[in-house]
């Protein structure tokens, strides 16, 4: 999965993207100007190839939403944590309706995926995830995640949870360099119980590795290791669906070789998509590397991330979902913060 250069594809785009090894683009907020840009975009991305490409997007909310103006503004997850406090039933509907708005919106458009919900639990270190993770606790965690996962199903979207098996507990950014989470197996565990619940109510379609070493169990990244893709993911928690290795271009990865060493060293590991993202000479690379690459099961995983049904924009916002969802989401802004006794 490669991205493109700007709001409409240019021939280098086209040769690129039309490449054997090319599975899916993912759309960034420089590929974006409106939502009848992005549309047209989308559009003619599709008519490269047949079956069409994966098209995709970070849109989880708050910090992580590439198209602004002319869609609804998302909360972070957090805000859905803070109302699961106060009243559990509302959190988990405002979760709900959160992923019917994201799906919707982005069905409007055509766009296959969004790479969410971010399951992640709030440990108190880490700053990349912070306000994007719902709660510090796995149970709350794995029931608003699955109310999300609804919601998105119910506009035509299926989840993909991140980052697996859990990145809040360290600090460091795996943008900037490697994180190493240093504890022991049983407390990982925590964080992988998210995963279990959306697994075995069959609410996930996909699952994003992190770029994370969890050195009681491996020395490499979770994303390179089949210890947490084969033996955690797939056997222990039975996950049959894609798993996608993060952006091979972030710090993290450097050192386990170049672009197509370290492609193929996720896809060896497990994965079925791996994202090359703002580097295009690295895309490249990858994509000649890995032109007589295949994997039949990972093309039927991947082939079921496809969105389904396609609902006009013009007819999206006048309909009284639409409507009804922006009223709510705006009157849970309006919410006063939830403040705890000490």
């Amino acid at each position: 999965m490669l991205d493109i250069e700007g709001t409409a594809l240019t021939p280098a785009d086209r040769d690129l993207l039309r490449e054997p090894a090319v599975g899916g683009v993912i759309l960034f907020s420089r590929n974006y100007a409106s939502p009848a840009q992005i549309s047209d975009l989308v559009a003619e991305i599709r008519a490269l190839r047949s079956p069409p490409l994966l098209i995709a997007v970070d849109h989880e909310g708050g910090r992580v939403q590439r198209f602004r103006e002319g869609f609804s503004e998302i909360p972070p997850m957090r805000q859905a944590g803070h109302e699961y406090d106060r009243d559990p039933a509302a959190g988990l509907e405002l979760a709900r309706m959160i992923g019917w708005l994201i799906a919707s919106e982005l069905r409007a458009v055509n766009v296959d995926l969004c790479f969410a919900p971010c399951v992640d639990l709030d440990w108190g270190f880490s700053e990349i995830i912070g306000d994007r993770s719902f709660h510090a606790d796995a149970e709350a965690v794995g029931e608003l995640a699955a109310a999300l996962c609804r919601g998105l199903r119910s506009a035509g979207m299926v989840a993909v949870a991140k980052h697996f098996p859990g990145h809040g507990a360290v600090v460091a950014d795996s943008h900037l360099k490697l994180p190493v989470d240093r504890r022991e197996y049983g407390k990982v565990l925590d964080d992988m119980r998210p995963y279990e619940k959306l697994i075995r109510n069959g609410l996930i379609a996909g699952v994003m590795m992190a770029h994370i070493v969890y050195r009681e169990m491996d020395e490499i990244p979770a994303g390179f290791s089949s210890f947490w893709i084969q033996r955690e993911l797939r056997s222990r928690l039975g996950f049959g669906g894609a798993v996608f290795c993060d952006d091979l271009s972030m710090k993290a990865t450097r050192d386990y070789g170049s672009m197509a060493e370290r492609a193929t060293l996720a896809l060896r590991a497990g994965c079925d998509m791996v994202l090359v993202c703002n580097d295009r000479s690295a895309a490249l690379e990858a994509v000649a590397a890995l032109e007589n690459y295949s994997n039949p099961l990972s093309l039927v995983r991947l082939a079921r991330l496809h969105g389904t049904g396609h609902v006009l924009r013009e007819t999206l916002l006048s309909s009284d979902d639409w409507q009804q969802a922006s009223a709510a989401l705006a009157h849970w802004g309006d919410r006063p913060p939830l403040e705890l006794d000490a």
